[in-house]
């Protein structure tokens, strides 16, 4: 007998620390009909430990590490902040981790277009990771496996991800690991892989070539503050699009547990917590010079001292910030679940992908020519500034 452990969606993050914790291995991972991963157990193997639940991030969810204090940050390196979502903070810390020969588990897009955690020792593999990746992340059993392994070996281990990817390693492992440093993120909610591959899909036909990469946040042509994908298709040729964008802005395609996310306030699972720094002009005014800010929020004294030996190498620039004037919307509370959620994902089920970029993202393109006006007026201020 298989029985779906995810049957109340709302009370599952499809972190597979669950199938992770299996000593029967009887829990595999589904995805359902809006292309989430969910558990199903079979009952005919299993033999009623409990792991499972015990270790769910959701069902019990673990008191988080208490604040500490607030910074803004910048690399000091331009090339590695273009290269970044926001200020390039994860760069600078994961330098300290692999230079002491360290290991780095993080999401990447791999080649086939599917986001993934990976493990690396190089920071080459390291840089695939950077970017902002709006997909939900797989995390299989082996990243649990390998990151444990890693631990006993005494390597000194970054792990990054979600909020409730930290919290279920952390459960996974169920001992404190002093070379253990964990990174979480202040999160949006997560998108579904499958309206992503839909999406591929969709806009290799529109160009009639393969899609190689998908660029989720453009900095370089509409800087920062700019939320526009660029697509390269197999050739080089490149588009840019607000598509994908708006469909996640308008929270319909983000996991149903996203909407009672507990993870959200000041108590965070990692040592450190990241994001985009927005509001950064009212709390730390002449910082920001379009090309990413972090927002570091530092939970621990081991995260505290990481940040202060990055502090001491020079690598960043780091100015502690009031927390009161930087807990943006998604750090305070998550989103609220869309009234016609229910009547995107029929119109969905019934119509296809092409049918709801029509319906629901019609007028994608104003967003394109918003982001490039607003990093041409951007660009003239900061030049008037500086002149």
């Amino acid at each position: 007998m298989v029985s779906n452990m995810g049957k109340e969606k709302n009370k599952c993050c499809g972190c597979q620390a669950c199938a992770a914790s299996c000593p029967t291995g009887s829990i595999e991972m589904v995805e359902d009909e809006e292309g989430f991963l969910y558990p199903q157990i079979n009952f005919t193997t299993c033999i009623h430990c409990d792991k499972c639940e015990k270790n769910c991030p959701i069902v019990k969810r673990e008191k988080g590490n208490e604040f500490i204090k607030c910074y803004a940050v910048k690399h000091k390196d331009t090339g590695v902040r273009s290269a970044s979502r926001s200020g390039g903070i994860f760069t600078a810390i994961s330098d300290i981790v692999l230079e002491k020969g360290g290991v780095i588990y993080g999401a990447k897009l791999t080649e086939s277009l599917e986001v993934k955690h990976i493990r690396c020792m190089s920071q080459t593999e390291r840089n695939s990771m950077r970017g902002s990746k709006y997909v939900q992340s797989v995390t299989d059993k082996t990243i649990y496996e390998n990151v444990k392994k890693d631990l006993i070996k005494g390597r000194e281990v970054l792990y990054s991800g979600t909020s409730c990817q930290v919290a279920a390693l952390k459960s996974y492992l169920g001992i404190e690991y002093k070379n253990l440093l964990c990174m979480d993120i202040v999160c949006h909610g997560v998108p579904s892989p499958k309206v992503f591959r839909d999406y591929i899909k969709y806009q290799s036909s529109k160009m009639k070539k393969p899609i190689t990469n998908v660029d989720f946040r453009n900095k370089k042509s509409y800087g920062w503050a700019g939320h526009v994908e660029t697509i390269t298709t197999d050739g080089g040729r490149k588009k840019d699009s607000c598509l994908y964008t708006m469909l996640f802005y308008q929270h319909k395609i983000l996991r149903p547990v996203c909407y009672v996310c507990p993870y959200k306030g000041l108590m965070h699972p990692g040592d450190l917590t990241i994001a985009d720094y927005w509001g950064i002009d009212k709390a730390l005014p002449g910082f920001s010079d379009n090309k990413g800010v972090s927002l570091v929020l530092v939970n621990t004294h081991k995260g505290n001292d990481v940040l202060e030996l990055a502090k001491h190498q020079s690598t960043i620039e780091a100015i502690e910030t009031d927390i009161n004037k930087s807990m943006q919307p998604p750090l305070k509370e998550p989103f609220k679940e869309p009234a016609n959620r229910d009547l995107f994902w029929a119109d969905y089920q019934q119509n296809g992908f092409e049918y709801i970029a029509k319906k629901y993202a019609g007028k994608s393109w104003t967003w394109v020519v918003k982001y490039r006006i607003k990093k041409i007026l951007m660009d003239l201020h900061l030049y008037k500034v500086t002149k």
